[in-house]
């Protein structure tokens, strides 16, 4: 069976936020619906499903604050894949890094992506559209990331590369310094902009509804056709001219002041000046998209995870989304507070979570 070689067949969580012990079967089904009130631990559990992906999780949260007992006790998670694949993340109290287990041996964390990828769309990102050009670059960058691993570390260093340019200029920094800070810095900042631009176009193949484009000093270059060695010279030269602090700050501008558009193609609008439930649906087929070119690029089918599914979407919205998720080449993950929004997804489990217990699990055919 193909389609299912990276679905998850149970999933066990151990002191994880509200959940002392809490265990979900799939029943190898490919939609899994978790319902019930607000605070029961629906979204604890899509969490939990993401510290399997190698990093901190859809919320980014620290260890200890997901750990029951204020840490103390630290928390596990274990899943059971549907080839028997059995992965796991602990982190016991006292420590600082979390431990990657594969079918029982200590692994690195980064060998999780190995056995899964997945990607979520958390009610936070409900906003993006509206919300600032930081929010949308994060949100573009982690999900570049996917397939360029090393996307990541390249704006986590451009980061700290800029932070020790200014440390520089407020020092009184020789120029050899400065000259070596802007080097390395336009080095990452060309990587940066080409693999975003990258990711813009291959996501564009797989978007009917809408269209994403990527804006910015570098990214404009490159895209009308300046090579990267050409771009690179071009932005130290920049980075040379623009050596002054305005009230102890740096104002350049580069890779770190980009933003990510998403235009409308049905409305004809940016999807900013469109409706809360317009702006949803187009986020939705963003993540569907990208579950595409996961599959496209890698030959693995994603986990899909939604928290609030079908808040501000409408009767049609819903029942357009529920179609396509019945068609995406993934396992698809989804909370909500009412079960008989979502009676008509195709092949789902349905999970009733009450005060962090999973109550019962009813199957729909």
């Amino acid at each position: 069976m193909v389609y299912y070689a990276r679905m998850i067949k149970s999933i066990s969580l151990t002191d994880f936020r509200n959940h002392t012990m809490c265990r979900v079967e799939t029943h190898n089904r490919r939609n899994v619906i978790i319902t019930g009130p607000n605070g029961a631990g629906k979204t604890a559990i899509l969490e939990a499903l993401s510290m399997l992906s190698g990093d901190r999780g859809m919320r980014g949260a620290q260890m200890s604050d997901i750990a029951r007992f204020d840490g103390a006790g630290g928390f596990s998670v274990f899943a059971n894949l549907i080839d028997d694949t059995e992965v796991a993340v602990q982190f016991i109290g006292g420590d600082t890094n979390r431990r990657a287990k594969i079918d029982g041996e200590n692994a690195p964390l980064s060998e999780l992506t190995q056995h899964l990828r997945m990607v979520w769309l958390t009610p936070r990102e409900d906003r993006l559209f509206v919300d600032s050009a930081s929010d949308r670059r994060g949100f573009f960058d982690r999900l570049a990331t996917s397939f360029d691993t090393s996307h990541a570390g390249r704006t986590a260093r451009l980061s700290k590369l800029m932070s020790e340019r200014a440390y520089a200029l407020k020092s009184g920094a020789d120029t050899h310094w400065l000259n070596a800070l802007d080097t390395q810095i336009a080095g990452v900042a060309v990587a940066i902009a080409a693999a975003r631009i990258q990711y813009a176009g291959e996501l564009n193949y797989f978007l009917k509804r809408c269209a994403v484009s990527v804006s910015g000093m570098i990214e404009k270059m490159l895209i009308d056709g300046t090579s990267a060695g050409d771009a690179e010279r071009a932005y130290i030269e920049y980075l040379k001219e623009n050596r002054t602090l305005i009230g102890d700050k740096m104002v350049i501008d580069g890779p770190h002041k980009s933003d990510f558009g998403v235009f409308n193609n049905e409305l004809k609008l940016p999807a900013h000046l469109t409706s809360t439930g317009q702006q949803k649906t187009i986020l939705i087929e963003l993540i569907l998209a990208h579950a595409k070119l996961i599959h496209t690029k890698t030959g693995k089918r994603p986990l899909i995870l939604l928290d609030e599914a079908a808040a501000h979407l409408d009767a049609n919205a819903r029942n357009q989304l529920f179609c396509e998720l019945g068609a995406a080449d993934a396992q698809v993950w989804a909370t909500g507070l009412d079960p008989d929004v979502f009676k008509d997804v195709p092949n789902a489990v349905f999970v009733a979570c009450q005060n962090g217990e999973i109550n019962n699990i009813v199957c729909a055919e």
